[in-house]
C-alpha cells in the first residue's frame, strides 16, 4: 500500500508539474532568445563605436586639410591683391 501511495502520489505530482516544467522551458528558451540578441548588440555597438572613432579622425584629417587651404588662400588673395597694386602704378 505504500509504494501505490507513493507511486500514484509521483504520478500526480508529474502530471501537476508538467505544465510548469514546459512553461519554464519556454522562458528559459526566450531567455536564450535575448541574450544571442544582446550579444549582437553589443557587437553592433562595439562596430558602430570603431566607426565614429575611424570617423572622427576623418573629420578632423579634413578639418586640417581645409586650415591649411584657408591660410594658402588668404596667402595668395594678399599676393594677388599686392600684384594688381604693382600694376596699378606701373600702368
Amino acid at each position: 500500500m505504500d509504494s501505490d501511495l507513493k507511486e500514484a502520489l509521483t504520478v500526480l505530482l508529474k502530471a501537476e508539474l508538467s505544465p510548469v516544467m514546459e512553461q519554464f522551458d519556454g522562458i528559459y528558451k526566450r531567455l536564450d532568445g535575448i541574450d544571442n540578441r544582446l550579444d549582437r548588440l553589443e557587437l553592433e555597438q562595439t562596430q558602430i563605436k570603431q566607426a565614429v572613432l575611424e570617423t572622427n579622425e576623418t573629420v578632423k584629417r579634413i578639418e586640417v586639410i581645409q586650415e591649411q587651404q584657408h591660410r594658402i588662400i588668404d596667402l595668395l588673395s594678399a599676393r594677388s591683391i599686392e600684384q594688381e597694386a604693382k600694376i596699378k602704378r606701373i600702368l
